[in-house]
């Protein structure tokens, strides 16, 4: 009996993980440049000399879900949305670089151009930093023109190029925090791709599907309560089985 009570209790759990990946992927249904995961069940043999025939569930996010967003009109100048394949270059938490498809960018109290998220954007000489000014423009290229504070009209500042990079997507993984980073630890920065163009006053959505991630959070959810009448049954028949032994 305990055979069936583990494995009905693993395929539980992992149930219990692929809901949080659906619903994780669900929840940012309306987060500008996301990128959903792909989730997927597989059975996983017990290692070991006595447990030759066991096997387990085994939930895992093998990779994610490159396609493009659809693209939102806002009408702010600093909306920018990149076209086809290619990333922004950002500061990460730990002050590494990492990319994001998140172009809905403004300016901090600091100067930092920054995206919705807060994440610091890089340019060709490092994290962007800018004077306060009248006015900005980035151009289809990724170049930031801006108009100094009490300047004359005519004037602008050195303009700053945005680094824009297209890794292959096969090198990349996605972190917790939603930035994607190389999968391998050696390489940690990318080369600029100055044939990436962007989209100004758009920024691109989620790819998220939202009526495809709630099908499957209910298919999940259907699997789970299957597993715990399983761990039930199996507990009604150990103890009938105690019951009999104990009466003879």
């Amino acid at each position: 009996m305990d055979r069936a009570l583990y494995i009905a209790m693993s395929g539980a759990k992992q149930n219990t993980l692929g809901q949080s990946a659906h619903a994780n992927n669900l929840a940012n249904a309306s987060t500008t440049g996301f990128r959903s995961d792909y989730t997927q069940s597989r059975s996983m043999g017990v290692f070991g000399d006595y447990f030759p025939t066991r096997a387990y569930a085994m939930t895992e996010r093998p990779a994610s879900d490159y396609r493009m967003g659809p693209l939102i009109e806002t009408g702010r100048d600093m909306d920018v949305a990149i076209e086809g394949a290619g990333w922004f270059a950002v500061v990460g938490p730990e002050g590494e670089e990492a990319y994001t498809r998140a172009g809905d960018l403004s300016v901090d109290p600091d100067g930092r151009l920054i995206n919705g998220s807060g994440q610091q954007l890089i340019g060709d000489g490092g994290p962007v930093v800018l004077p306060e000014f009248e006015s900005i423009e980035i151009s289809r290229a990724g170049i930031v023109t801006i108009q100094p504070l009490g300047e004359n009209p005519v004037a602008v500042a050195e303009p700053v190029q945005l680094k824009l990079v297209n890794p292959d997507v096969q090198e990349l993984e996605k972190g917790e925090d939603g930035l994607f980073r190389f999968r391998d630890p050696a390489v940690t920065v990318a080369q600029p791709d100055p044939d990436i163009t962007l989209t100004n006053r758009f920024v691109e959505g989620s790819n998220v599907n939202a009526v495809q991630e709630l099908t499957d959070l209910i298919a999940l959810n259907r699997q789970y309560e299957m597993q715990v009448k399983l761990m039930k049954r199996v507990d009604e028949n150990t103890s009938a089985t105690t019951q009999l032994l104990s009466s003879q």
